[in-house]
């Protein structure tokens, strides 16, 4: 018995070689692929994916989206036996399928060899913008070896400048916490570029914690490297925590605090200071304003 098709299998209508009566789950598309629905438990990942970081909110919005509109985009799979299949795309769209419980996801069977999964897997991540720097360096260098090519012809093949390949395979040079860190956006790829001009992997650390300490830019960033270039290669200043308040510092704070019935942060240096009053809403300023002003509120 004929099952419903989803409503993209009908809007691909004009793709399928369909002759009458043939089962609406599965049709056979112009360039010899096929178009099915298929149990989810007959698809296995690709192993060769190179995203590792989904985030959850986002498969759990998608997977309501789901629910209530069915999967808007089918998955690309290859059969790897009889009655099994390979994932080759749309690992979001699977995941967000099995949260929402359903039994079945539209999809393009094709015909794709080994070495041309990784190639596909990384060519739909990268062009969606979805794999961290870590992912990306990591995937641009299993290309390399798979392909055996150069990162020119890289570059070609997947529409990358060869320096912007070259600058991201750098990335895993780097140590493995600082990688860690970039993995997880605490420190951006503009800041793990600016650590690669550090001598060993001990300053890269310690410049990468300091950055995440004191909420450095990039730019200081290569400053802080550029200096300690200059200076013969030493190694930069151990870095430091984030400075305590002192006494003084602290009895400021409380009484303008108290004074404005906000937060307030006094930081005393050699030659200047600065006071930080904070406010929530624009009437909370309107209310601070006042009370400078000696003004009723």
């Amino acid at each position: 018995m004929a099952t419903k098709q989803s409503g993209l299998g009908r809007g691909l209508g004009d793709l399928f070689a369909r002759t009458d009566g043939e089962d609406a789950t599965a049709a056979t598309l112009k360039d010899g692929s096929s178009y099915e629905e298929i149990p989810l438990g007959k698809i296995s990942p690709n192993p060769q994916q190179p995203r590792t970081v989904f985030d959850e909110d986002d498969l759990a919005e998608l997977a309501d989206s789901i629910r209530e509109f069915g999967v808007l985009q089918p998955i690309v799979v290859r059969r790897s036996g009889p009655d099994a299949f390979e994932l080759i795309m749309g690992e979001r769209r699977l995941r967000a399928s099995k949260l929402a419980k359903k039994k079945t996801i539209p999809a393009i069977v094709r015909g794709t060899e080994d070495q041309d999964l990784l190639r596909d897997a990384l060519l739909e991540n990268l062009h969606r913008a979805n794999l961290n720097p870590i992912e990306e360096a990591r995937a641009y260098g299993q290309l390399l070896d798979d392909f055996g090519c150069t990162q020119e012809e890289l570059s070609a093949r997947i529409h990358r400048s060869r320096p912007q390949i070259s600058n991201t395979i750098r990335l895993l040079s780097l140590p493995e916490r600082v990688q860690l860190k970039v993995a997880a956006g605490t420190i951006s790829a503009g800041h793990a570029r600016a650590l690669l001009g550090l001598p060993d992997s001990a300053a890269q650390e310690q410049l990468a914690d300091r950055i995440i300490a004191e909420g450095l830019s990039v730019r200081s960033t290569e400053e802080i490297v550029a200096l300690g270039k200059r200076a013969g290669g030493a190694r930069p200043a151990t870095p430091r925590g984030p400075r305590l308040p002192s006494e003084r510092e602290r009895d400021i704070s409380s009484q303008l605090s108290d004074h404005f019935d906000t937060r307030v942060k006094v930081n005393i240096g050699r030659n200047k200071g600065r006071i930080t009053i904070e406010f929530a809403t624009g009437e909370d300023l309107d209310r601070i304003m006042a009370i400078m002003e000696g003004r009723s509120i």
